[in-house]
């Protein structure tokens, strides 16, 4: 598949948007971790920084550094413009405002391109993409994707949702997705579908409140293990 850049929307979260975003403890983050979806996130280079061992999957590193960071620059203002119109229509207890969400997101750029060069040296960041992915059956302990999978259903449908959760099911032995709304800050209608299809193929999920929100009923994530686990 062919990736045009000029339609993406690159935005990255910190580590601790990261670690409140999927509840992550000390001992979670010492675990092998495999990021998918991760984009120009900033959880990587301070994860690292921190001795943690996590490697990022996106199609998006095919770009280098400054194609990325031009065009996090092309459309960052005009979403925090559409935010600021909506002001009301999102939660304001993590970021404080719209001007803090966006200073928010420079910080993640910011730490991401001062990692991204050397790191897809260390092979710390791959380009990849669901439904499938390269690594071995349970070679990640914890498996983390957020705003993308349930956050895109009018665009990807159950069966891709199903399908690409048991991908990360066979690679990691635990997988945590967040959040489980759609850009509408609806419930996603695929939730339930994949939750009682993994839950007959012999997983344990298991909603869980954390303490990261921005979007109305956005406080929840999915946790996903086998049932020997």
């Amino acid at each position: 598949m062919v990736l045009h850049l000029d339609k993406i929307v690159p935005i990255g979260r910190t580590l601790d948007e990261y670690v409140r975003m999927f509840s992550l403890t000390e001992y979670d983050c010492k675990k092998l971790i495999l990021s998918v979806a991760d984009g120009p996130a900033s959880f990587n280079a301070e994860g690292t920084q921190l001795g943690y061992e996590i490697k990022s999957v996106d199609p998006i590193y095919v770009f280098n550094t400054q194609q990325i960071k031009t065009r996090f620059y092309d459309v960052i203002d005009n979403i925090i413009e559409q935010v600021e119109k909506t002001a009301n229509n999102w939660v304001w207890t993590y970021h404080k405002s719209p001007q803090q969400l966006k200073s928010n997101r420079e910080k993640a750029m910011i730490l991401f391109c001062q990692d991204y060069e050397q790191a897809k040296k260390e092979n710390r960041y791959e380009i990849g993409e669901l439904p499938k992915l390269k690594y071995k059956d349970n070679e990640y302990k914890l498996g983390l994707i957020s705003h993308f999978l349930f956050l895109y259903s009018a665009h990807l449908d159950q069966q891709f949702h199903l399908d690409s959760i048991s991908e990360m099911l066979r690679v990691c032995q635990e997988v945590r997705i967040f959040p489980l709304i759609t850009l509408n800050h609806e419930i996603s209608p695929h939730l339930n579908f994949v939750i009682q299809s993994l839950e007959y193929k012999g997983y344990n999920c298991k909603l869980e409140e954390v303490s990261y929100q921005l979007q109305p009923q956005g406080n929840k994530m999915l946790k996903i293990t086998k049932l020997n686990q």
